[in-house]
């Protein structure tokens, strides 16, 4: 039987002690970013260590095989702790039609306006990465809260905000489905959707415009903070497709589709705000990454027939490929993930795992004391 303190426990105490006051004052003083590595590779050093003064000590017989099995696992698990806390996945975005920065607002397709049910664009990545993570599309919303209210509260000029639409005073809930398609390149001169890669339905919360401003043109529009006027308001909604394993290919078609009073795959029926919920348009400059293979075209589901630039002649209520789009595009863009890259753990940061360790090899010498 032996009062076993083992060293590897001291050892590792004393430097996580020394870790932690580095990186409180690295973070007092702002600092905590350019070294956030150092504890990991300092750690790593002496783990190793510690296995050498073990693998010494225990053949001289001074620990018995108990302890020294425990406190292996317990060095094990703390450099497990650190190597899983470093890991970072790589990003990369693959596309991106987004102006930057977003203005206050941008040119946009109302749906219900323009009797639309999907719109979208065919897009081809850059680099190799296909792994996909995110889609992020810009929306504008010309919505204001005062237009809208609880059914019960409803009067002249206001309308009853639908029960499905959530509305509160910050703004409204509304479904968004992304779809992602192969492009069928049958004829070659004008690609259409192929078959569905990917579909992804999510409740998105919809921010209020603000309220209108009396100095504006007409009284309606909101003043934004570079003193420009504007009828709507651009935000940003993220599809996050991660949890799907979806490898794009090369090229794609997406689109956009949401329901509005009278249009849609499946109309609401009500009025509501919906109504004023547009798909932003990106005119500024071509795709900052990627390309569009056809920079005149978009796709477009639309129920009226000139609204397409052929006046209807192929079909409508069809998603399928118009022209004359120049120079809008949709402003999305797509991000991947590395698959092979290791994976950070998502709620612990570095110094959570230290303290953990610490708790852990604690725990493990007061559980060893005496033990043989």
């Amino acid at each position: 039987m032996s009062n076993i303190q083992p060293l590897c426990v001291t050892y590792l105490r004393s430097f996580i002690r020394k870790a932690l006051t580095r990186g409180l004052s690295a973070q007092v003083d702002h600092q905590a970013s350019s070294s956030s590595h150092e504890p990991n590779k300092q750690l790593k050093k002496t783990t190793n260590a510690c296995r050498q003064r073990w693998q010494i000590h225990a053949a001289s017989g001074g620990y018995g095989r108990k302890a020294i099995a425990q406190t292996a696992k317990l060095i094990a698990l703390t450099s497990l702790l650190f190597t899983a806390s470093s890991g970072a996945a790589t990003a990369a975005t693959i596309y991106n039609d987004i102006p930057a920065p977003i203005p206050p607002n941008v040119p946009s397709l109302g749906y219900q306006a323009t009797q639309t049910a999907q719109f979208g664009d065919l897009i081809q990545f850059a680099g190799t990465n296909r792994a996909l993570k995110t889609v992020t599309v810009v929306m504008s919303d010309w919505a204001q809260a005062k237009d809208y209210s609880p059914p019960s509260a409803a009067g002249p000029g206001v309308t009853a905000c639908p029960v499905s639409s959530a509305c509160t005073a910050s703004g409204f809930s509304h479904p968004l489905t992304l779809n992602l398609y192969n492009v069928d390149n049958t004829v070659p001169a004008t690609p259409a959707p192929g078959t569905l890669i990917a579909t992804l339905t999510q409740t998105s919360a919809i921010p209020w415009r603000p309220a209108a401003d009396p100095t504006c043109p007409g009284g309606t529009a909101w003043r934004a903070s570079d003193n420009n006027c504007y009828s709507g308001f651009a935000f940003t909604v993220t599809f996050n497709f991660s949890a799907m394993g979806i490898t794009l290919p090369n090229q794609v078609i997406y689109g956009l589709a949401y329901n509005t009073q009278t249009w849609g795959a499946a109309p609401v029926g009500l009025p509501g705000p919906y109504e004023s919920l547009n798909f932003g348009l990106n005119s500024t400059a071509p795709p900052a990454v990627g390309t569009r293979p056809f920079p005149d075209s978009a796709y477009w589901n639309t129920s009226t027939a000139g609204n397409y630039s052929d006046g209807g002649t192929g079909g409508t209520g069809t998603f399928r490929r118009d022209t004359g789009w120049t120079p809008f595009s949709g402003a999305v863009s797509f991000d991947t993930i590395d698959p092979s890259a290791p994976t950070a753990m998502p709620t612990l940061s570095e110094w959570a795992l230290v303290l953990l360790a610490m708790l852990l090899l604690g725990f493990g010498a007061l559980r060893m004391q005496g033990r043989p």
